[in-house]
């Protein structure tokens, strides 16, 4: 999956597949995770955020299920 590089002081790069709705994270400690069943929004507004680590925490993590594939 192509990944869009972030400012973040916690994430790298994340990337997103409407299809499949799946959103994918690498993190700065060099883990990349895949998100199940993400919508389109959540993921514009994680791009949006001025703190995308923060919305991350808030909105992500612990909400969907995911999978470490890297």
């Amino acid at each position: 999956m192509k990944r869009i590089y972030v400012e973040s002081s916690n994430l790298r790069s994340v990337g997103y597949d409407s299809t499949t709705k799946i959103l994918e994270v690498e993190f700065n400690s060099g883990g990349i995770y895949q998100y199940f069943n993400v919508s389109e929004i959540v993921f514009q507004a994680l791009l949006a955020a001025d703190l995308k680590g923060q919305y991350f925490h808030r909105n992500i993590k612990n909400i969907y299920a995911y999978k470490r594939v890297g």
